[in-house]
């Protein structure tokens, strides 16, 4: 293999493992939109409240990376149920305007107290993939990576499963879709976007908890978020599939402006493709086209 194909190639595998983050941001983004129309800003804070809890327990507590992830997951989950059921939910009817300011304050607060709780400095954690690699095709991959890619695909597909083949995810499509009907049909609303806040907690507390090793463990992770709203332009505002391919295009665009772009094109390439797609295709890739007459 060449040495431009193998570069080529590199760049192609990490810029599909770093998108796979981008897509799982998204997708929790994603569902609490389509749940109940607020744009959580809050959500990449909740990443970075799973990143140092994980950390903490890693390093301090000396706890198993394997016991660590539920236990991070599951807290997470219930935090995000928490902010929904005794916060968001009382602006319920209010412009959405209220929803965006109110997760930007949520998202200051959680910051703050974890500067508070965890301190100020960056920190670092091992994961049972740390350091080893695997050769495919000539290219060598990290572990972690080839681990991250695996864990999106396996949660957009469970997440595809749930949706389609469970009660309580018909119930999540259904109140999405028409909140006012679904109730009339015995759907228990508040509960089911509180449930939907907690899925995405779940899928923050994962992606941060991955992240953080390739990275740091530090309070700047939540700008993950505006890289995955890039995404979820890119790949149709509204769309789950849309959200993982434009994870995964944004990844793949960010790591070839790196090499092949001049210099710094690669830290403004998400935002240079989210203005392009805004003007040239606001519907995304698999957004549908929702017109106004004036």
């Amino acid at each position: 293999m060449s040495s431009h194909l193998e570069l080529f190639a590199q760049l192609t595998a990490n810029g599909v493992a770093v998108g796979s983050i981008y897509a799982l941001v998204a997708l929790g983004i994603v569902l609490i939109h389509k749940a109940t129309e607020v744009l959580n800003f809050a959500h990449g804070d909740l990443l970075v409240v799973a990143a140092f809890s994980a950390w903490a327990l890693i390093d301090k507590a000396g706890l198993s990376f394997w016991l660590v992830l539920p236990l991070v997951a599951l807290a997470m989950g219930v935090l995000a149920y928490g902010i929904d059921a005794l916060v968001v939910r009382r602006i319920v009817g209010q412009p959405q305007f209220a929803g965006v300011m109110l997760t930007i304050a949520i998202a200051f607060m959680m910051r703050g107290l974890v500067s508070m709780g965890f301190g100020t400095e960056s920190q670092s954690y091992d994961t049972p993939w740390t350091g080893s690699s695997t050769e495919i095709l000539g290219i060598t991959v990290a572990d972690l990576s080839l681990v991250i890619m695996g864990s999106v695909l396996l949660i957009a597909a469970l997440l595809w499963l749930f949706f389609r083949y469970t009660r309580l995810g018909i119930a999540m499509q259904a109140a999405s879709q028409n909140q006012l009907a679904a109730h009339l049909n015995g759907v228990r609303v508040k509960r089911v976007n509180s449930l939907v806040w907690a899925l995405a907690g779940v899928t923050a507390a994962v992606a941060g908890i991955f992240l953080a090793p390739i990275t740091l463990v530090d309070t700047s992770l939540w700008l993950i978020t505006l890289k995955a709203l890039a995404a979820i332009v890119l790949g149709g505002f509204g769309s789950l599939p849309g959200a993982v391919i434009g994870g995964i295009l944004i990844g793949l665009i960010e790591q070839y402006a790196g090499v092949y772009l001049m210099h710094g094109v690669k830290d403004i390439a998400a935002y240079l493709v989210l203005i392009l797609v805004l003007i040239l295709r606001p519907t995304g890739i698999m957004g549908e086209a929702h017109g106004r007459r004036v």
